[in-house]
């Protein structure tokens, strides 16, 4: 008897590319469509999370707080450079750079990278769990009737 599941690893490399391909997706509308305080904050949320998702990606049996880490490193990098003049020439030859690497420092954005690669973390390692419960046939977290905890 053969088991075509996907392996474990598989299935999350293939969720986290899903949702690194919707992160972009939702980032570029919220580009287009929002503007002001509240499109900049999104913006900004939306980059992190993508960060995050592609940190676990490449290391997808990485601790989930060492992805964060990196996601907020890499972040924290970008926005760092940004007080340099190097992104905006590297913007005026090819325009989409804007969207990678910014435009202009905001001391702002580092409390919201710091605050949605936090999010992003946590709802990996929430879903992690959930998903472990369920497929050892225990989605409630507790021991089955009648057994002790250990």
């Amino acid at each position: 008897m053969t088991n075509d599941a996907p392996a474990p690893l598989t299935r999350r490399r293939v969720t986290l590319a899903v949702l690194a391909a919707g992160t972009v997706g939702i980032g570029l509308l919220v580009h287009r469509g929002v503007g002001g305080t509240v499109g900049d904050i999104a913006g900004d949320a939306l980059y992190a999370v993508l960060i995050y998702l592609l940190a676990a990606l490449v290391a997808p049996r990485a601790h989930r707080a060492a992805a964060a880490l990196i996601a907020f490193a890499v972040c924290a990098g970008v926005e760092l450079l940004q007080l340099t003049a190097l992104p905006r020439a590297w913007a005026d030859v090819f325009p989409p750079i804007e969207l990678v690497l910014g435009s202009g420092f905001d001391a702002r954005d580092l409390g919201v990278y710091a605050l949605a690669v936090a999010a992003a973390s946590l709802i990996d390692v929430a879903v992690t769990r959930l998903s472990a419960d369920a497929a050892s046939g225990n989605a409630t977290g507790r021991p089955p009737e009648g057994e002790r905890p250990v």
